[in-house]
């Protein structure tokens, strides 16, 4: 054999080498992340309503406004109320409405946010307990992600496990896991988590950052080394065929 031929079978085998081990590092990555099923960015909502049936008097906001903790929403007038207050069977003010001399309720905002699901407006009436929109709490956007995972994967989401947020405009933003809820169903965990970022400031990323909008979320799993991927994918492999 002669030197070239030795430096060509030489070079070869690295070549073999450097591309298995490539491969190996890309399969050990994959298997070190999962991608949601769904997922969306939510936030902490507050229902506004009452008790007591009646007829609104007075819508103040519409879908979308932007509103502070105590500033008025709707005003309704309710002859349950009325006749309750009569007898002194209902608190005339809390966080959530006041009711002043004529009786006429004043529904207020909870917290700070922006006004969803507006469900009626002035002059119509409205029943006990209907919620007739709700709060959006400013600052409370969390993603929420639907996943399914194997045993091994469910036993290497670390406390506080990072997840890269991928928003509709391709840009990412990276949040941690906050909670997570699992039902089991033949051997997988169909899981739901909690994501909290502090990149996710409403209205940012030209609008795209709010409540509703779709994600896709990778959940990051422990690392268990470089040949962790390969060490599972053989063992799942030798178990199916029964060895």
């Amino acid at each position: 054999m002669t030197w070239i031929n030795r430096f060509k079978l030489v070079a070869g085998f690295i070549s073999v080498l450097v591309v298995v081990a490539g491969l190996t590092v890309v399969f050990n990555q994959r298997q070190s992340q999962v991608a949601s099923s769904s997922a969306s960015i939510e936030a902490k909502r507050y229902p506004v309503g009452i008790d007591y049936g009646g007829t609104v008097v007075s819508a103040e906001v519409e879908n979308g406004d932007r509103v502070k903790a105590g500033q008025a929403l709707f005003t309704l007038q309710s002859p349950s109320l009325e006749s309750d207050l009569a007898q002194g069977l209902f608190k005339p003010q809390t966080v959530a409405y006041t009711v002043d001399d004529d009786g006429l309720i004043t529904l207020t905002a909870a917290v700070s946010g922006t006004v969803s699901d507006l469900s009626t407006e002035s002059g119509s009436f409205v029943q006990a307990g209907q919620v007739l929109a709700n709060i959006d709490e400013s600052g409370s956007l969390f993603v929420t992600a639907e996943y399914e995972l194997s045993a091994r994967d469910y036993a290497r989401i670390e406390d506080g496990a990072s997840v890269d947020i991928l928003l509709p405009n391709q840009q990412v933003v990276s949040g941690t896991v906050e909670s997570i809820d699992v039902e089991t169903t033949n051997g997988k965990a169909e899981s739901t988590v909690l994501v909290q970022s502090t990149g996710l400031v409403e209205g940012s990323y030209n609008g795209l950052v709010k409540r509703g909008t779709p994600v896709a979320a990778t959940l990051l799993l422990r690392d268990d080394g470089v040949f962790a991927g390969v060490k599972d994918g053989l063992q799942d492999f030798m178990r199916k065929i029964g060895v």
